[in-house]
């Protein structure tokens, strides 16, 4: 059995790449995978391993600057959910390319996930889902407005073009574990929205907490790892990942005469040139040769 550990923080480092090679090394000798993004804002990633090796991971980094009261969110599952691991440097630990953008200085207010029903069910509050078009695609809370973003640098244009349909309304926001409405409430409260709130915990947390009978969860949540969806309780979902454009899609998808391992699916077959599938056969190629020899994917250092 594999512990997943789901962590964000928000926290200064001075010095982002200083802290990498140790942090990765150490994940490396606890046999952990996934993938952790460091960056002068904070920590955020996914990663998975044995229980033991999981716990060290978290003390080191409870241990750097800032992050003693590091929060995480915890599941488990039968297979390892990460093909190998990834410690990489970035601009922002959750990109949304607004530079003023600081949730060190201020959030929205946090509701917990047992009051969440109350809230997003009171007429004068407008549920809005901070995550991308093909998260929301295969579930989401009722009545929640889908932005139809295409990623996260996304949602303030659409606020821009769309705020008149708010006007009066208080905002609720969720995402899978908490991190985009960390930023994106800061940013509301910054464009003078003064009744802000989100989920504590994300959609995750929710899940987890809420009985089934009591949730106003509808469909399946996306996660970034291999399980690719998850349900009530955490359970994993029946999603597989289309390797090609990294959309989730069902099993029965995988009939579809669209459908070709690691090349496409019905979903971004027509978005792509013979020439580019030619390009994700060849690559699928090697993966399969790698996975058959039974080697490790090389460490990425770090990621623009």
């Amino acid at each position: 059995m594999y512990t997943i550990a789901a962590l964000y923080h928000f926290t200064r480092f001075s010095d982002p790449a200083a802290i990498r090679e140790p942090l990765y090394d150490l994940c490396e000798a606890q046999g952990i995978s996934g993938s952790l993004l460091l960056a002068q804002e904070g920590i955020n990633g996914t990663i998975a391993g044995p229980r033991a090796g999981i716990d060290a991971v978290l003390a080191h980094v409870r241990a750097l600057p800032g992050c003693a009261d590091l929060e995480w969110k915890e599941s488990e599952s039968q297979a390892q959910p990460f093909r190998r691991l990834k410690v990489r440097l970035k601009k922002e630990i959750v990109t949304m390319g607004q530079p003023d953008v600081d949730p060190l200085a201020r959030v929205g207010h946090y509701v917990e996930p047992q009051d969440w029903n109350e809230l997003i069910r009171s007429p004068d509050v407008a549920v809005i889902d901070t995550r991308n078009d093909y998260e929301v695609a295969i579930g989401t809370f009722d009545g929640a407005v889908d932005p139809e973003t295409e990623s996260f640098r996304d949602f303030p244009a659409w606020w821009e073009e769309n705020k008149h349909r708010f006007h009066n309304k208080r905002i609720a926001m969720f995402c899978t574990g908490g991190i985009r409405c960390e930023k994106s409430t800061n940013y509301l409260l910054g464009q003078g929205v003064d009744d802000v709130y989100h989920l504590k915990g994300g959609i995750l947390k929710y899940l987890e907490e809420v009985p089934q009978d009591d949730s106003t969860w509808q469909g399946e949540c996306f996660v970034f790892d291999g399980r690719v969806s998850v349900g009530h309780g955490l359970q994993e979902g029946p999603h597989q990942l289309c390797y090609a454009c990294r959309r989730p899609i069902l099993p029965q998808d995988m009939t579809r005469p669209e459908y070709e391992h690691g090349v496409s699916c019905h979903l971004c077959a027509h978005e792509t040139t013979e020439a580019d599938k030619a390009r994700f056969r060849e690559r699928q190629k090697q993966i399969s040769l790698a996975e058959a020899r039974g080697e490790r994917h090389i460490k990425i250092v770090h990621e623009g």
